[in-house]
C-alpha cells in the first residue's frame, strides 16, 4: 500500500515538474521577440551590423532610445515619436472614459430598465462587436467629413467611442445581469430615480467590469493602426502611424536600434498596464459570467 502511494505521489511530482517546464519554456519562447527588442535598442550600431542578434550588448547605450523620441526621421519631419506618444494619449484617454460611461450606460438600461425591443436592440450592438475594421472605413469617412471632424483627434476619438460602444455594453450587460434586480426595485419604490441608482447602487459595485472595460479599450485604441492611418493627418497621428513611418524611412544606413527603441516606446504602455492590472482583467471577466 505504501508503495502504490509513494508511486502515486512520485508520478504527482515528475508531472507537475513537467508541466512547469513546459510552462516555462512557453513564456520563454514568447518573451524571446521582446528580449530582443530590449537588447537591440540599448546596443549601438556597430554591435548590431555584424550579425549579432542574440548576444548581449557589450556597450550599452540609451542613445536610439533618445533618437527614437525627439530625432528620428517619421516620413519628411524628424522630430521622433515623442509628438505621437503623446497624441495617443490625447486619443485614448477620453475615448476609453467616453466609451467605458457609454457602455455602463446601455448594460445598465438593457438590464434593469428593460423595455419592449431591449433584447432586439442588445443584438443588434452585439453585432458591431463582428463587423470587421475595414467595413466602416469609406461611411465613417463620410461622416467625419459631415461633422467637420477628418483628419482631427476628435475625429478619431469619435471613431474609437463608436466602434468601442458595442464591446462595453456587452462586459456591463453580462455583468449587470448578476446583480440582483430586487436592489433596483427596492430603490425605485424609496423615490430613486434612473442616474441616482445608477450612481449610487450599480456604480458602487462596477469596478471589476470597469478595470475590464478600461484595460481592452486602452489596449484596442493604443494598438489600433488602421483608424490612425485612414482618419488622421500629420498633426493627430497616433503613434502607431508615427513607428510605421520611422520603420519605412530610409536616409541611409538601417539603424535598427533606433527602430527597436521606438517599437519599445510604442509598446511600453500596454505592457505596464498588463504587467500592473493583468489579473484584475482576468478576475473581472469571471464576475460577471455567473450569469448572461
Amino acid at each position: 500500500m505504501d508503495n502504490v502511494i509513494r508511486r502515486r505521489t512520485l508520478g504527482a511530482r515528475l508531472g507537475r515538474a513537467a508541466l512547469y517546464a513546459t510552462l516555462l519554456l512557453a513564456a520563454l519562447f514568447y518573451l524571446l521577440p521582446l528580449a530582443v527588442m530590449l537588447m537591440t535598442s540599448v546596443k549601438p550600431l556597430a554591435e548590431i551590423t555584424p550579425g549579432t542578434l542574440l548576444s548581449l550588448p557589450r556597450d550599452p547605450t540609451l542613445a536610439p532610445w533618445a533618437k527614437a523620441w525627439g530625432e528620428a526621421c517619421t516620413g519628411m519631419r524628424c522630430e521622433g515619436v515623442g509628438v505621437y506618444f503623446f497624441n495617443s494619449i490625447a486619443i485614448v484617454v477620453p475615448a476609453v472614459l467616453i466609451s467605458t460611461l457609454i457602455g455602463a450606460l446601455n448594460g445598465y438600461v438593457l438590464t434593469k430598465w428593460r423595455f419592449k425591443g431591449s433584447e432586439l436592440v442588445f443584438a443588434l450592438m452585439l453585432f458591431g462587436c463582428f463587423i470587421p475594421f475595414q467595413v466602416v472605413l469609406l461611411p465613417m469617412a463620410q461622416t467625419l467629413g459631415w461633422l467637420g471632424l477628418s483628419t482631427s483627434r476628435a475625429g478619431l476619438i469619435l471613431v474609437h467611442v463608436v466602434f468601442g460602444i458595442a464591446f462595453t455594453t456587452l462586459f456591463f450587460r453580462n455583468f449587470y445581469v448578476a446583480v440582483p434586480t430586487e436592489l433596483v426595485s427596492a430603490a425605485k419604490l424609496d423615490g430613486a430615480g434612473f442616474l441616482r441608482i445608477f450612481w449610487r447602487i450599480l456604480l458602487p459595485v462596477s469596478a471589476p467590469i470597469i478595470v475590464v472595460s478600461v484595460i481592452w479599450q486602452f489596449t484596442q485604441i493604443w494598438n489600433d493602426f488602421l483608424f490612425g492611418v485612414a482618419f488622421s493627418a500629420h498633426n493627430s497621428q497616433p503613434v502607431t502611424v508615427a513607428l510605421n513611418n520611422l520603420v519605412n524611412t530610409s536616409t541611409g544606413a538601417r539603424e535598427y536600434n533606433v527602430d527597436m527603441a521606438a517599437a519599445m516606446i510604442a509598446a511600453l504602455p500596454t505592457l505596464i498596464v498588463y504587467v500592473l492590472a493583468g489579473k484584475y482583467f482576468v478576475r473581472g471577466l469571471t464576475a460577471g459570467s455567473v450569469k448572461g
